[in-house]
């Protein structure tokens, strides 16, 4: 019975045709078998390693695209707070008819705080205590902890319709340092991942601490391996100008 002449086999198939209302392809003359079938089947063995090689694949990507994902919105929301910031600086400048910051009045926490007020929307105001305004502890990227101090009489703090924080301070240099927290008050609060600090320059240009804007690639790189990734309490410098350096990608 298991050797089937062609003879029977195609009874079966008119058969089966004229019961089940079925056509095989043209040319065709028999049909497979069960055993054939069954010869090329996978086993039971055979589909578990396979699905153990995709979990342990899965395993070892999905962490890391989540996490180039995460980077990336960090950059993209913080690159939306630098042009909000560099075209209020601008028109600021074209509206006191003024060749720079310096000469159009932005020069003290008076003036920083109209300057916010007319060309940001504000949805709250902390004033000299910037701790209202921002979250209530930041670390560095290598872990180590960051005491930043946002109340002060010269500095001003807002919380923005886009849910970033900032808080503006003319330094003991005379540059309007600018910290921004992209998300506020929710975490990570980690300096050079949720949290920057920048400078406004005299000509109305944003970048890294240096001595005037543009800052060059050296010193920003310099800035980010003396303080970016490393454990100086305090500094915030050199993971704006990193980012800066990478054409807006956070490669560290």
């Amino acid at each position: 019975m298991n050797n089937l002449s062609d003879i029977s086999i195609r009874k079966v198939i008119q058969n089966s045709q004229r019961r089940f209302g079925f056509t095989l392809a043209e040319g065709a003359t028999h049909i497979a078998r069960l055993a054939d079938v069954r010869r090329y089947a996978f086993t039971l063995a055979e589909v578990l390693v396979t699905l153990g090689i995709i979990g342990v694949v899965s395993a070892m990507t999905v962490p890391s695209l989540m996490q180039n994902y995460q980077r990336q919105s960090y950059v993209t929301q913080l690159h939306k707070v630098y042009n909000e910031l560099s075209q209020a600086a601008m028109q600021y400048m074209t509206d006191n008819n003024a060749v720079n910051l310096k000469e159009a009045g932005l020069t003290n926490a008076v003036s920083i705080d109209a300057f916010v007020k007319k060309y940001f929307k504000v949805v709250k105001e902390c004033g000299t205590n910037g701790t209202d305004c921002f979250g209530s502890g930041y670390k560095k990227i290598d872990g180590s902890g960051l005491s930043p101090t946002f109340n002060s009489e010269k500095s001003r703090s807002y919380v923005l319709a886009n849910g970033a924080s900032i808080g503006i301070i003319i330094n003991s240099n005379n540059k309007i340092q600018i910290h921004v927290d992209i998300n506020g008050s929710k975490g990570p609060n980690i300096i050079g991942r949720d949290v920057f600090a920048l400078i406004l320059y005299e000509n109305g240009l944003l970048d890294d601490y240096c001595t005037e804007a543009p800052c060059e690639k050296e010193t920003r790189e310099t800035k980010f391996n003396s303080y970016c990734t490393g454990s100086s309490d305090g500094i915030w410098w050199g993971c704006f100008g990193k980012i800066l350096n990478d054409n807006w990608e956070m490669t560290y």
